[in-house]
């Protein structure tokens, strides 16, 4: 089942993609048609109430590029622990390493993602008693 986002969501989500900064243009690059491995990466997609830069599904790996804004960012400590609470890792780099080495950005990536994924957050009901689960005998 999808999940379903507000149109104010989805439509925040299609104005960053119209409007990129140029790290993430640059990003995108290298990010673009599997040219990592073949990982396939959708850019500015919504999970859960936020909207993450870049997102590989299958290796549930979060790209973020950022700012100076995001320094010691409280907001942002909260956001990656959501995230990693629903299964995803999060790797984030400034705008400046980005731009100045990108080569090195795109060989961090390769190594997140030849690496163990962490497995899918668990989407299964709560010990059925009926089924003998949930109790120690």
């Amino acid at each position: 089942m999808k999940p379903k986002y507000s149109l104010q969501t989805l439509g925040r989500a299609q104005a960053l993609r119209r409007e990129p900064t140029d790290a993430e243009c640059k990003l995108w690059a290298i990010l673009r048609a599997g040219q990592l491995n073949g990982a396939k990466f959708r850019r500015q997609q919504p999970i859960g109430p936020f909207i993450v830069d870049f997102v590989c599904q299958k290796h549930r790996l979060i790209i973020e590029a950022d700012g100076g804004q995001h320094c010691d960012s409280e907001p942002d400590l909260k956001r990656d622990a959501y995230l990693r609470a629903k299964g995803h890792r999060v790797l984030r780099f400034w705008n400046s390493d980005i731009l100045g080495d990108t080569e090195a950005v795109g060989e961090e990536i390769l190594r997140a993602l030849a690496g163990p994924h962490p497995p899918t957050a668990a989407r299964r009901a709560p010990p059925s008693p009926s089924r003998g689960e949930g109790f120690a005998l």
